[in-house]
């Protein structure tokens, strides 16, 4: 009997006795100590009660015992889940309720909080902490390093991601064995990983971005990971020599950008660097290449999916796109009303097809017929164009779109027109509610440091560039944008902070 993932993933790592996890200290963890610390995760798990098919909520912090974790879960069957550390005790509740696994994982600092939120779901509440400490962790230590993995085929679930869930419920992504594994066989073979690459990993480890592409890739490949527990630019630039390629949201290469000691000769050895999980400014690519000699790789993914679409390794890497569709993935941008295919050049719903495509919303039959046709395409709420050599580019969200006085405005038209302005850093653009209009366009600027953008000058600028109705009603000058854990804009925070800037 086979399980997939594990097969996949972790069998290679035994007898393996070359770094997996290279540690701020300079430690190493071999790829045979690692799997040894899987066997004794799943063993740990079937002792706590957790049986194939059970959910495990994880809400710890980045460390070798958390990746374990993944890997015990996938050995012994079981589903895992993923949750943000920046959560609250209320929203785990939900998560939980909603999910209902049979063991709650979470760091001592949390344990009093969530113990309640366990209790009232009838979940076992354990503790893991970064330091190797906790009662799951005393299990775990308790438990042998031999374990048969539990048979799991590829429509058997693997994990739950749960969406942001910025305009209603968070709705749980299910994700199997075949979404995961599929999707790193393609992102491995098109960024030409092996096991000679060193990723440094300063990602979270609770979202796509940080596991089921980082991660998993790097155990696909045989490599060896950096592992951080997050992003500090003292660790980043002293151990970048270590490695061969990044993964990083927008946020890692501005801050690095920033620092002096980031230099051509500090990325020479450098294979590759990836951006995703939000848009990586234009010129954030620019001022990346012309520092370093390197261009950034940006690709399109989401939560239900992995990812989609790359620019090419070998390639035009094109700034302002996330590049073409991955080897046997398929994406069409459709009219949001008719769901009919657009011709090249049609702003449109990006619709997604494939192996790496989620099977549905836990608990949720009518959200995933809403937004998974029978077709098998996926309905992602982004907006987007092909250009005529088959690069996508992102427009927005659906609910981003803004309507005034009848008329569409794609909010990146604007930002793209006011990010190019002088003394200008960033923009987000949203409608929020008129008294004439129903929504008027609003545009929020971020000022470069040291700089204080002329707004009359900009305004002008816009005026001369867009049509009267693109253009925003006002312009807010902010010292930053809301952005969650893994970069993206919060644009529901902005038309909520800004929502009653119209009113009559």
């Amino acid at each position: 009997m086979t399980n997939l993932l594990y097969d996949a993933f972790f069998a290679p790592l035994k007898g393996r006795d070359r770094a997996f996890l290279i540690l701020p200290d300079g430690s190493e963890i071999s790829g045979t100590a690692f799997l040894d610390m899987v066997h004794r995760v799943a063993n740990a798990l079937v002792a706590a009660g957790v049986r194939p098919g059970d959910r495990i909520a994880v809400q710890i912090n980045k460390s070798p015992m958390a990746l374990a974790i993944y890997g015990g879960a996938v050995a012994a069957g079981a589903i895992f889940l993923p949750l943000n550390t920046a959560y609250t005790a209320a929203e785990i509740d939900y998560f939980v309720g909603n999910a209902t696994p049979k063991l709650v994982l979470a760091d001592g600092a949390r344990a009093e909080a969530l113990a309640p939120v366990a209790q009232a779901q009838g979940a076992v509440l354990m503790v893991v902490n970064a330091d190797g400490s906790g009662s799951f962790a005393d299990l775990v230590a308790a438990q042998s390093d031999s374990f048969a993995a539990v048979a799991r085929g590829p429509e058997d679930l693997a994990a739950f991601l749960y969406t942001s869930g910025t305009t209603g419920r968070s709705k749980g992504a299910m994700l199997t064995h075949q979404n995961l594994l599929s999707n790193a066989e393609v992102l491995t073979a098109e960024w030409q990983f092996t096991d000679k690459d060193v990723l440094l990993h300063a990602l979270p480890i609770f979202h796509t971005h940080g596991l089921f592409v980082a991660t998993n890739i790097s155990l696909l490949a045989g490599g060896a990971m950096i592992f951080l527990p997050g992003l500090n630019m003292d660790d980043m630039i002293r151990l970048m020599p270590r490695a061969t390629s990044m993964m990083g949201v927008p946020t890692f290469y501005t801050r690095l950008l920033d620092d002096p000691r980031f230099t051509a000769d500090l990325t020479a050895h450098m294979r590759l660097f990836v951006s995703g999980s939000a848009p990586l400014l234009t010129e954030t690519h620019v001022q990346f290449e012309e520092r370093t000699g390197h261009r950034i790789l940006e690709r399109y993914g989401m939560t239900e999916t992995n990812m989609n679409t790359s620019n090419p390794y070998a390639g035009d890497r094109r700034a302002g796109t996330v590049g073409l569709p991955l080897p046997g993935v398929e994406v069409v941008v459709t009219d949001p009303t008719t769901g009919d295919a657009l011709p090249q050049g049609e702003v449109g719903m990006i619709e997604v097809r494939g192996p790496n495509v989620f099977k549905g919303y836990w608990q949720m039959p009518e959200k995933t017929r809403e937004e998974l046709r029978d077709t098998g395409f996926f309905i992602t709420g982004d907006l987007g164009q092909f250009d005529a050599d088959g690069y996508l580019s992102i427009v927005g969200r659906q609910k981003d779109l803004i309507i005034t006085g009848g008329f569409n405005v794609y909010p990146k038209e604007v930002e793209l027109i006011l990010d190019d302005q002088p003394g200008v850093l960033e923009s987000a653009v949203v409608g929020v509610p008129h008294p004439d209009f129903g929504e008027a366009v609003l545009g929020v600027i971020v000022a470069e440091p040291g700089q204080s953008p002329d707004l009359a000058a900009i305004d002008a600028v816009l005026r001369e560039s867009l049509a009267r109705f693109k253009q925003p009603k006002a312009l807010e000058l902010v010292e930053m944008l809301p952005r969650n854990t893994m970069g993206k804009v919060q644009k529901n925070e902005l038309r909520a902070i800004f929502g009653d800037k119209f009113a009559s």
